[in-house]
């Protein structure tokens, strides 16, 4: 039985061949790089920089700068502003710096100003935003009540884990690990492990004792 059916596996094999080829192929040529004619619309594209294929959402574009040998993974949101063509008051608006990665599916949604430093990694399906909703006025659908926007900080050298989130006015210092499904609201020190909802610092770095549980 299993001779019969060699030839059909075997032309199976070579269809998945194929497609994978085709799929890798497009994914290269569609990226967006530095040179591409998408990334010459960003305020600042990095060299050795790439926006990997498929995107979602991404507009604005002149008030975004990436630095440098940063990868930010498909299916990414990037925005400026509210709508696109908005002129925006600051510039850039969002800002990520040399040898980032951001992973798969993550969004970095900025009105006013977000600051990712150098060598900032994150996980999957990562939000990051300086705007939220207001909902005091209860006339008017929550989705056109806006509140003041807030500035983000995400420092050097820090990993934000899997499915978390940055609100609008956090600060996250240098060396930094925020746990996976961990939700940021304010200040978080730098050399510190912070997790839960909202995030909360767990573990210090002390000069001269090393890591230090704080805390729970």
């Amino acid at each position: 039985m299993s001779l019969a059916f060699r030839p059909v596996s075997r032309r199976h094999d070579l269809a998945g061949e194929a497609i994978r080829s085709v799929r890798d192929t497009v994914s290269r040529w569609a990226a967006i790089g530095p040179n591409s004619p998408t990334g010459r619309r960003f305020g600042e594209f990095g060299q050795g920089s790439i926006i990997c294929f498929p995107t979602n959402t991404i507009f604005n574009e002149r008030y975004i700068r990436i630095g440098r040998d940063t990868m930010i993974g498909p299916h990414a949101t990037l925005s400026a502003g509210m709508v696109p063509g908005q002129d925006c008051i600051s510039d850039p608006v969002v800002r990520i710096g040399d040898r980032c990665l951001i992973g798969k599916g993550s969004g970095i949604v900025g009105h006013f100003s977000i600051e990712i430093g150098d060598d900032v990694w994150t996980g999957h399906h990562v939000y990051v935003t300086d705007q939220n909703h207001g909902y005091a006025d209860v006339t008017v659908p929550i989705s056109r009540q806006t509140m003041p926007e807030r500035s983000v900080r995400i420092g050097n050298g820090s990993w934000i884990g899997h499915g978390s989130v940055v609100l609008p006015g956090a600060t996250i210092g240098e060396h930094v690990t925020i746990g996976a499904n961990s939700v940021v609201t304010g200040e978080i020190p730098s050399f510190s492990v912070a997790v839960g909802n909202p995030a909360t610092v767990i573990r210090r770095h002390v000069e001269g004792e090393g890591w230090v549980r704080v805390g729970r």
